[in-house]
């Protein structure tokens, strides 16, 4: 999330109106357009600080990218004219070859002066915190309460494979290609596998279905750390968050009508959700009754 940028000086002196920024900006704003490509012109070649282009890193960044060849023009001619979407996509794709080959310092370095790039510019993609590619930027306490839930769930010994899922999720929903299907899906599998040891341990083709069952027909087996009213059942809100996740999944099964996959916005709400989900679980918030 970007912070309220500094009023101009001409603005607190009276000298002109108000500047309206649309902050944060999707795609590559004008703004943005030239520090972008200046900065991918440091990294493939013909930039201050690199002697001899390289073409080879350049042809293994177009053929990640299935870009055609051109007769009249390199690989790397090709990418250093790219603009808009397909700009974005070119550093996204040098992030992530980058990051499968082992970065050296220089290229850990490249990706932080990126992401000061893209934060200063008020963009609405951020360099991901694994130097790995771009994804869309969100609220850094919302995305740093979501990492400690993966690094708390990894280090959990009955959350199973909770934190690969929950870490598949989000970047599934907020990478630069968002994949709203696998982002919702792996929210589930997130949530099932840290729910299983407290809800059905018993039961190893258990799912997120039949344990809402479970709580739903033996809500007295369970509890949570909120205060609950006497009287009142402790685990609703676990059963409804669970079923709310459980239900919302729309491409889950075919039927005769066309199925519906989920929204990008749906799915980001899954994962958030199950990152809730997967906290109770680990942290103890929600445990058998003795």
């Amino acid at each position: 999330m970007t912070t309220a940028p500094r009023q101009r000086f001409s603005t607190r002196a009276g000298l002109a109106d108000a500047f309206s920024d649309d902050a944060p900006y999707e795609g590559v704003p004008s703004h943005l357009r030239q520090p972008l490509t200046a900065w991918l012109h440091t990294q493939l070649g013909r930039g201050e600080y690199r002697e001899q282009p390289d073409h080879g890193l350049a042809m293994v960044v177009s053929l990640r990218l299935r870009i055609d060849p051109s007769p009249y023009s390199s690989p790397l001619d090709r990418l250093l004219g790219a603009q808009g979407a397909e700009l974005l996509d070119v550093i996204d794709a040098l992030l992530a070859y980058r990051a499968d080959q082992r970065q050296s310092e220089n290229s850990r370095n490249a990706a932080h002066v990126l992401g000061r790039l893209l934060t200063e510019g008020g963009s609405a993609y951020r360099v991901a915190d694994d130097l790995s590619g771009l994804e869309i930027r969100v609220a850094t306490a919302v995305q740093g309460a979501v990492q400690q839930t993966v690094s708390d769930a990894a280090s959990s010994l009955s959350a199973g494979s909770a934190a690969d899922h929950l870490a598949a999720a989000w970047a599934a929903a907020y990478g630069r290609h968002p994949d709203p299907i696998r982002a919702y899906s792996e929210a589930i599998k997130a949530a099932e596998s840290a729910a299983h040891a407290v809800i059905e341990p018993n039961n190893a083709k258990a799912t997120l279905g039949t344990m809402i069952r479970v709580i739903r027909n033996s809500p007295s087996r369970f509890t949570t750390a909120l205060f609950t009213p006497a009287g009142n059942n402790p685990v609703a809100p676990v059963e409804a968050m669970m079923r709310a996740l459980w239900e919302g999944q729309t491409s889950r099964h075919g039927a005769q009508t066309g199925t519906v996959p989920e929204t990008p916005e749906a799915a980001q709400s899954a994962v958030h959700l199950a990152a809730t989900l997967v906290q109770w679980f680990t942290s103890g918030a929600v445990v058998r009754t003795p």
